[in-house]
């Protein structure tokens, strides 16, 4: 059965046009990745990086994270307020209420410090997220 993979992002869309870019050179057609973003840029970017489908803003994202799979993005997606105030307290608590397995990026522009874990560019996480815990989700049947 074909898993669903949502990748949320806001502001520009970079993080998740990179996540997206890379999980479909990995995974090809076997996963359905639907782009969501906190803004329209960030939904256009990441369609152009090859998603199936997108939608953006706060109702999108708060109907749609009950539907999939997996939920891929920076950890600030899952705190009110952050991305200068384009995740919505609505949208973070449907992304950390959902059932959906979330696997969170630790890259965040707030001024918070995540004690314990490594700083390591984009490349190196998104190569992380694709040999580790998605790999499990998409292998399991």
């Amino acid at each position: 059965m074909l898993k669903k993979i949502c990748i949320i992002d806001g502001q520009g869309g970079g993080i998740g046009a990179t996540l997206i870019k890379y999980i479909k050179e990995a995974y090809g057609e076997s996963v359905e990745l639907i782009a969501l973003g906190t803004n329209a840029i960030a939904t256009a970017q990441m369609l152009k990086s090859g998603a199936n489908k997108g939608a953006s803003g706060e109702n999108a994202i708060c109907r749609t994270v009950f539907e999939v799979d997996c939920i891929i993005g920076p950890i600030t997606i899952s705190w009110a307020n952050s991305m200068l105030g384009e995740v919505t307290p609505r949208m973070a608590e449907a992304i950390t209420s959902c059932p959906a397995l979330k696997i969170l990026l630790p890259l965040s522009q707030e001024r918070i410090e995540l004690v314990g874990v490594i700083k390591e560019p984009l490349p190196h996480l998104v190569q992380a997220v694709i040999s580790g815990k998605l790999k499990e989700v998409i292998n399991h049947v």
